[in-house]
């Protein structure tokens, strides 16, 4: 009987933080680092990427014309560049499918908005980013941004 109740002990927190966090644990789950960097340079893509990936779909929704938010379906490819800046901040190039929500880009939770399924319309689009960053200041700057429509199948 103690047993049991330790774990459920154990399982009510586990619980509660894939109810917080299944939205980026579906949208980074499919994200493995690429390239042939060292140890320590695939670290520091694991630690930092993910707030880059969120800093480049915020300012691709701020500045497209489309009033829907669009979100992340798939990373497909990413990695850091071998540049030093001046701020010995990391710059991060990666190549996002981004599919338009049913939500508008300036609503709250954009994270939990479904994708919206319109066959007359193409829902997808494929973006490359180049940001500089010092995600220990959450300091962001966009470098490059290309974007075109259509997905990458």
């Amino acid at each position: 009987m103690l047993c049991q109740q330790w774990r459920c002990r154990w399982a009510q927190p586990c619980a509660l933080l894939l109810l917080l966090l299944g939205p980026q644990l579906v949208v980074t789950h499919g994200w493995q680092p690429q390239g042939e960097g060292n140890g320590e340079d695939q670290a520091t893509l694991e630690l930092y990427f993910p707030a880059t990936v969120e800093y480049a779909v915020h300012v691709f929704n701020q500045r497209s014309q489309d009033s829907n938010a669009y979100k992340v379906v798939r990373i497909l490819r990413s990695w850091k560049e071998s540049v030093q800046t001046q701020a010995n901040g990391i710059v991060f190039s990666t190549e996002l499918q981004l599919g338009r929500t049913r939500c508008g880009k300036f609503d709250e939770d954009i994270d939990n908005c479904p994708f919206q399924a319109s066959p007359d319309m193409n829902n997808t689009i494929t973006c490359f980013f180049t940001i500089d960053t010092e995600p220990w200041r959450t300091k962001f700057q966009l470098l490059n941004n290309t974007c075109s429509e259509g997905s990458t199948e």
